[in-house]
């Protein structure tokens, strides 16, 4: 498996996104955008998740083949970044973002998929492969921290445009790798029946015996116990709307130097690096339903500890130690049932699907939600909004574990 190039992917990508969650906002802020607009722009970054994936995952999925697609998106970001330095105005700086952020999110569900046809059966060893771009966003967040607070936020673009970089040559020497396929055992060649039986029937399209048939996207989306899970993503994701977008705001504006805001999103991710070394042993021993239900009561929890009381700095480390639950639990965990429910040749599409509705549609919604109330109701209901989310995502995920728990026998006669 080439661990090295897979995990460099990862350490790249996850360190643009350390220099863009804490200081992306405070840029656009010292450039002179309203939170009304940091709220709107911060939505594209998140909205490009919805449809991207989606499209990059369906021609992927339609071609056979992911890295030549993903390269393309790499390189295109890259060039395309440029256009900020230059982009003054709302109208066109939202154009920028569009489309750098649309062609940088695109291709991460297809390395997902790469990344667990490299693992095959290992798949619970995933964290230690993705424990690289936590690592990557400590040390960025922690070096952009500290050249912000000595040359401005100017700096906080040319940092992207370097990792943006590092993105598009790691994804230059990572091997494709197409899922693997059972082997067909059919004493008959012919094309119509080939066809039929690597569809799991026979050539009317009736199932054929001792086949394993693959569902269709569509009827895998309509499952209870996978549209649940998806709306519990959403929803999640909707949470940390506020905190992406405004906390680095919300600390500035109490008074926390940049290296101070730096440091508090660092111990978060760090923290969340010792529990991706052991995720695989947690998913060993507790199902990734009832580590999910845990993660989203602990955002309920930090959501209202930040909106509350922000003047606390030790309640401040605290919540960002927790970031390893509502975070790093949480994605780890669904991660792992999306690769469980979208088999085969679903796998591109269905992890494109989670991405686009929790980190896109889940992301935007909490970004523009966010970015509606700052002005008007104040940071403390901003994110008791935010706690209010993650309270309904507790209740899809509790009501998606009972949806695919089997049925238990019925004990009277006949049952």
């Amino acid at each position: 498996m080439p661990y090295a190039r897979l995990s460099s992917y990862y350490f790249f990508h996850f360190a643009a996104l350390g220099a863009l969650m804490p200081f992306w906002g405070p840029y656009l802020l010292e450039r002179g955008f309203e939170p009304v607009a940091i709220g709107g722009l911060m939505a594209i970054l998140m909205g490009t998740k919805i449809l991207a994936p989606n499209l990059f995952g369906a021609i992927a999925d339609r071609r056979g083949t992911r890295m030549p697609i993903v390269r393309l998106g790499a390189l295109i970001a890259l060039l395309s970044f440029c256009a900020v330095f230059w982009a003054e105005g709302i109208w066109l700086m939202a154009l920028t973002m569009a489309v750098w952020s649309f062609f940088w999110n695109g291709p991460l569900p297809l390395m997902e998929a790469v990344t667990f046809n490299h693992l095959g059966a290992r798949v619970s060893r995933y964290a230690q492969v993705r424990v690289w771009g936590s690592i990557g966003f400590i040390l960025v967040v922690l070096g952009v921290g500290w050249w912000q607070q000595q040359a401005g936020a100017g700096v906080v673009p040319i940092a992207v445009l370097l990792l943006f970089g590092g993105v598009w040559l790691s994804v230059l020497a990572i091997p494709d790798r197409p899922p693997d396929r059972p082997p067909d055992r059919s004493p008959d060649r012919s094309p119509d029946r080939r066809s039929a039986q690597c569809l799991g029937g026979t050539p009317d399209g009736s199932p054929q015996p001792g086949t394993l048939a693959q569902p269709s996207l569509r009827r895998l989306l309509q499952r209870r116990e996978i549209s649940l899970f998806l709306a519990a993503c959403l929803l999640m994701q909707a949470s940390h709307g506020a905190y992406y977008a405004f906390y680095s705001i919300h600390l500035e504006a109490e008074g926390y130097s940049e290296a101070a805001v730096g440091a508090l999103w660092a111990l978060g991710v760090a923290i969340e690096v010792l529990v991706f070394l052991r995720m695989h042993w947690l998913l060993e021993r507790f199902s990734a339903q009832g580590l999910m239900l845990v993660s989203v009561a602990l955002a309920v929890v930090r959501w209202l500890v930040i909106g509350f009381l922000v003047e606390v700095v030790a309640l401040q480390i605290l919540v960002q130690i927790l970031h390893a639950a509502t975070f790093g639990v949480f994605h780890a965990s669904a991660i792992h049932l999306t690769h469980r429910y979208f088999p085969g040749p679903t796998q591109g599409r269905g992890q494109a699907a989670y991405n686009s509705i929790s980190f896109g549609a889940g992301g935007a919604l909490g970004s523009l939600t966010s970015g509606l109330l700052w002005s008007e109701a104040g940071a403390a209901w901003t994110y008791a909004v935010a706690a209010g989310f993650a309270a309904l995502g507790f209740l899809a995920v509790w009501l998606g574990k009972r949806a695919s728990e089997p049925p238990v026998p019925s004990l009277e006669p006949g049952g």
